[in-house]
């Protein structure tokens, strides 16, 4: 999988996608990011790419100049599968979302910024727009290292056991089961029996119980979805 981000900070991804799962994910060749300098396609040689609102207010926007020719020269060399501009009042972010756009080839995101970009871009050039959560951030980067780790977790050979990301939390609309490991017993406290008992077919299901029963309490709502 390729992603593209267009970014007017592209220092604050450079930890994110250089460490851990998306390394050895970039390392194996399963997952390429590259993050643009928006200030690349930027009108002046000042590097401008935001001005005033028209009609007054607080807060710079991102001009549809320099955001489109930058959107238009790189869909031109990759193809994108989905243009995604992350903002405050997108879609809300989930698994089912990051499961669907783990089997794209090619993504390019929108980091917006300032008040935000100027809305002819999102009229006519993305094509689906997302929120991490009902806040807002300085800009889009935190929300699309958020996404790609999210995403690039789900690509085949990515994590070292596959089966693994099935059992996340919110994989069905539930939470996942308690977890333990050694020693077995810990200050008194015990691993509960049925996970050494080596009955597979029981583990199986004192999990699926414990994950409703985790769901019911912590997450409620989860289980009123379709």
């Amino acid at each position: 999988m390729k992603i593209h981000i267009i970014s007017v900070v592209p220092e604050l991804l450079e930890s994110p996608f250089s460490h851990s799962i998306m390394k050895r994910a970039a390392e194996k060749g399963l997952l390429q990011v590259t993050v643009h300098q928006l200030r690349k396609w930027a009108v002046n040689e000042y590097g401008m790419v935001d001005d005033y609102q028209f009609g007054g207010g607080a807060g710079m926007v991102m001009m549809c100049e320099p955001l489109i020719n930058a959107i238009e020269e790189l869909n031109a060399e990759h193809k994108f599968d989905e243009i995604i501009y992350l903002t405050p009042d997108g879609e809300k972010f989930h698994q089912g979302i990051a499961n669907t756009l783990s089997l794209k080839n090619s993504i390019l995101f929108i980091c917006g910024h300032y008040k935000g970009i100027d809305q002819r871009v999102r009229d006519h050039f993305i094509t689906k727009e997302i929120s991490i959560g009902d806040y807002v951030l300085s800009g889009g980067e935190l929300a699309a290292a958020v996404i790609v780790d999210a995403v690039g977790r789900l690509i085949p050979g990515v994590l070292n056991d596959e089966t693994s990301a099935l059992f996340d939390s919110f994989q069905d609309n539930l939470l996942a089961p308690p977890v333990y490991t050694r020693p077995e017993d810990f200050r008194g406290w015990k691993v509960p029996p049925v996970l050494l008992s080596g009955d597979h077919k029981k583990i199986s299901e004192w999990r699926h119980e414990q994950s409703l029963a985790r769901t019911q309490e912590k997450r409620p709502d989860l289980l009123n979805k379709d």
